[in-house]
């Protein structure tokens, strides 16, 4: 796994860059409600008369009540004596409102009041809240199972940022939330929802992430247009239809990921708009049709991941990722590709991962792929290629056992070339000589080494993606990302 690790630090580096910046709970000055932004931290200490609304405490009262924390109420002025999780802010008359809540324990570190999994609700009085920008649940309705109350609509006015993340949450996504105009986080990340995608969400035209992955939404994706949006995970839900080509018109985003759903048809040439995009998962649907030439224009994409999709006996054009010079993953593994490899990937110098296995590609492997100095991973194992490998001892001493290339009828490697030299002593590579026969069936050598197994999956592992190794790999770093994004965007 050590090649793919040492992708995490800098795809997340690249996500959080200076350059493309995340945090967008930010001071706004036309805030209706004059709050006077400002250091948060031990900001009554020294605040003579300074003192908590009476409303807002009597609401977080109840609220705390709600989740289990009785012993809130015990605190007189619960933004003099807050703890972590409640973040106040000042008006100009000194008074102190509540601009954000927090539940859940996210870690050992960060200790918001955590919720009574058997009885927690959200209550209502959360509406009492008039300058409330933050609102954080996490894990906190479990063993409570309880739809989205529809009353979080009512917060239109100052709310920016609502997770309700991992919290078992079930039913339909409220179409009040399309009322909520200044939200910039929306993530509803693993619940229990079900029912379409509201089209009132068109109505949050200041999104900069969007987060419905890990439900059971069914229904096409709306034909939104999210002028800011930067992050689109609509990842492991039951969503039907085509990807829409408004898609084309949300011209910042970064990343996309709609894999694991049932989408059909082709990816839209719209998709060449989107010139800021870094990362775009499609994989595990029902996609069908050759990639759009507009996929080139994709200058900043670093992962394009489209593995498990039934293409339909495509070919791969020559020219089908020409000018992808920041492409750094390419996964597009058990689509039914035919014909030969593109040899324009060979230019693609940035190139550290290539998964092309479980295809009916033919030909040779492009002789240009041993100028790919950077590339740590290749696959190319169950197809049909033929003739000489073009990698010497230090390209397969760096890869070793993440040089897949079993199950080719007729690869070999020529004699002076150092191949096997930089192979493991324990590991067949399944490729014998250039022009020497072999014992047996002399081209239709298989992987069979003992100590590489658990690296290979069986038939039905091949087939559903589950227990692969690359498939544990790629959620863990869309996992990760997704973490690192969420307090990003929390200005955490």
């Amino acid at each position: 796994m050590a090649p793919f690790f040492s992708l995490l630090p800098l795809l997340i580096s690249l996500l959080i860059s200076p350059a493309k910046p995340f945090t967008v709970i930010v001071s706004d000055s036309s805030n209706q409600s004059a709050l006077l932004d400002g250091p948060q931290t031990g900001f009554t200490m020294n605040k003579k008369g300074a003192r908590t609304e009476a409303r807002e405490q009597e609401a977080i009262y109840d609220i705390m009540r709600a989740t289990g924390n009785d012993w809130a109420t015990e605190i007189p002025d619960v933004c003099r004596g807050r703890w972590h999780g409640i973040e106040c802010m000042p008006d100009k008359d000194n008074v102190y409102h509540v601009v954000s809540l927090s539940f859940g324990a996210l870690s050992d570190d960060t200790a918001f009041p955590t919720c009574d999994p058997a009885k927690s609700y959200i209550s209502k009085s959360i509406t009492k809240l008039p300058h409330l920008r933050t609102l954080f649940f996490y894990r906190c309705f479990t063993y409570n199972p309880q739809p989205i109350p529809s009353f979080l609509g009512q917060l239109g006015s100052t709310l920016q940022t609502l997770v309700l993340r991992e919290n078992g949450h079930v039913g339909p996504v409220p179409t009040e939330l399309g009322n909520l105009t200044r939200l910039k986080v929306l993530d509803l990340h693993k619940n229990n929802l079900n029912g379409s995608m509201p089209v009132s969400l068109g109505r949050l035209t200041q999104l900069r992430s969007l987060d419905l992955s890990g439900n059971k939404l069914t229904g096409p994706i709306p034909s939104f247009s999210f002028p800011v949006l930067n992050v689109l995970d609509l990842n492991q839900n039951l969503l039907m239809g085509s990807i829409p080509p408004s898609l084309g018109s949300c011209r910042s985003l970064i990343k996309i990921d709609f894999s694991r759903n049932r989408l059909t048809g082709s990816i839209p040439d719209s998709i060449g708009g989107l010139r800021e995009l870094i990362l775009m998962d499609l994989s595990y649907n029902r996609l069908s049709s050759p990639l759009p030439a507009s996929i080139r224009s994709l200058n900043s994409l670093q992962a394009l991941v489209l593995k498990g999709n039934p293409m339909g006996s495509t070919t791969l054009a020559d020219d089908a990722f020409e000018g992808m010079k920041g492409l750094m993953i390419l996964v597009l593994s058990n689509m039914n590709l035919h014909g030969p490899i593109p040899e324009s990937l060979g230019r693609l110098t940035s190139l550290r991962v290539i998964h092309l296995d479980g295809n009916r590609l033919n030909g040779s492997i492009p002789a240009n792929f041993k100028d790919l100095k950077n590339l740590g991973e290749l696959r190319l194992n169950d197809n049909q290629l033929t003739g000489p490998v073009p990698f010497g001892r230090e390209m397969v001493w760096k890869m070793r056992r993440k040089l897949q290339l079993y199950n080719n009828s007729g690869l070999c490697y020529d004699a002076n070339s150092g191949f096997e030299d930089g192979l493991d002593s324990s590991f067949d590579s399944g490729i014998g000589l250039c022009n020497t026969p072999r014992p047996g069936s002399a081209r239709t050598v298989q992987h069979l080494s003992t100590p590489d197994r658990t690296t290979m999956p069986s038939t039905n592992q091949k087939s559903s993606g589950v227990g692969h190794k690359s498939s544990l790999f790629v959620r863990m770093v869309y996992q990760t990302l997704a973490v690192v994004l969420m307090f990003v965007f929390l200005g955490r």
